[in-house]
């Protein structure tokens, strides 16, 4: 949970730097400009909706979650192709952390799987 709060945290930043160059810079193609900046700002209001949702122990949240921290990896990926390895290694190290916490025993049992139900 905390560590998709300062993702959001993180992605929210940036949406504001976005914002501010698209304001200040003369942006080759406004419209792309826009759509960037409108995608950096519902993806902070995704992380911190589904981080707000594991909080309260939503189990339907993990999943969302998960397949965010997986789209990681191929950002991650084609990052260290690019040159980027600085950037890329740690986005692919973070998906993995945060799949890997999603999917620990404390989560399960803070979710409520893997409780005995009659």
């Amino acid at each position: 949970m905390w560590l998709l709060g300062a993702e959001a945290v993180a992605l929210g930043l940036l949406a504001l730097f976005l914002v501010y160059e698209t304001l200040t810079a003369t942006a080759m193609d406004l419209v792309n400009a826009l759509f960037v900046t409108a995608f950096a700002m519902a993806g902070t209001a995704v992380l911190w909706t589904l981080a707000v949702a594991l909080g309260r122990r939503r189990s339907a949240a993990r999943a969302p979650a998960m397949v965010l921290q997986l789209l990681l990896l191929p950002i991650g990926y084609y990052m260290l192709q690019g040159g980027l390895g600085w950037l890329g290694s740690p986005l692919i190290v973070l998906g993995l952390l945060v799949c890997g916490l999603l999917l620990s025993p404390a989560t399960n049992r803070a979710l409520g799987f893997g409780a005995e139900r009659n």
